[in-house]
């Protein structure tokens, strides 16, 4: 992994006691925010880069949440953009959808997802 793939996010949410997220060939790793099960980045064949973001979304009643979002400018991404969003019961459950996610993104698969 080049140095240049790993994202130094000093952002408000982040927590430094939270480990890093899992490593997945060629998705680089992104520090994790305080409710993160994982978070990487998603690299397409066309050079399109996408944030796969799985959190515990229990305090809302909705289970663990999978999102997939545009990168832009190194880290920033657009939330209101969001491309796709799949929820799972467990957390074993979720970080499995994050890695297909990632694997989908990554044989330029997603708009196949998107649009079923």
């Amino acid at each position: 992994m080049l140095n240049s793939d790993t994202i130094d996010a000093e952002q408000s949410l982040v927590s430094p006691s939270m480990p890093s997220s899992i490593e997945i060939p060629n998705a680089p790793p992104v520090r994790l925010q305080k409710l993160d099960l994982a978070r990487n980045i998603a690299i397409a064949p066309d050079g399109k880069r996408y944030v796969v973001a799985t959190f515990d979304d229990t305090r809302l009643k909705q289970g663990y949440t999978t999102a997939v979002y545009p990168q832009q400018a190194g880290y920033l991404t657009l939330l209101r953009l969001q491309i796709l969003e799949v929820l799972s019961e467990t957390p074993e459950q979720a970080i499995q959808r994050h890695i297909s996610l990632i694997q989908t993104i990554q044989r330029g698969k997603l708009d196949d997802i998107v649009h079923s």
